[in-house]
């Protein structure tokens, strides 16, 4: 598998006086949709696409129900899915509550097998240098 990525300049957060420097930034190839999974996984199992389409989509429903439900998500090898929050801090532990949230993300940490077939990415170059990144809306 190969992962391509191209140059970016970025200069240092906080430092817009700091010389800027030259990054390799990953960048995605394609997306694939939840059918084309769907049939690719049918094609080493036993299950059609058409199941295995209801199988994902039960499975990618499921999931959010249970965060929401304050459960972490333990999928096995391939990693695990829990909250974090932010929010607003107090002086006074008795002034804390849930209006002091200010949103909720989702967080994931791969599992060993997950882990072990990013270790062998291979990578390559682009033919692009891009000039400094905006930082995300």
């Amino acid at each position: 598998m190969t992962i391509k990525f191209n140059i970016v300049q970025r200069g240092r957060p906080g430092f817009p006086e700091a010389p800027k420097k030259y990054y390799p930034s990953v960048v995605a190839t394609g997306r694939k949709t939840t059918r084309q999974l769907a049939e690719r996984i049918s094609e080493f199992s036993t299950v059609s696409s058409t199941d295995m389409m209801a199988l994902i989509e039960a499975f990618l429903k499921t999931i959010p129900q249970e965060l929401a439900a304050g459960n972490v998500v333990e999928l096995g090898d391939f990693g695990t899915f829990w909250l974090k929050n932010n929010a607003e801090g107090m002086e006074d532990p008795d002034d804390v509550n849930a209006t002091q949230i200010i949103n909720l993300l989702p967080r994931f940490n791969p599992g060993k097998e997950f882990k072990k077939v990013l270790k062998i990415a291979d990578f390559q170059k682009g033919d692009t240098i891009l000039p400094e990144e905006e930082p995300p809306a």
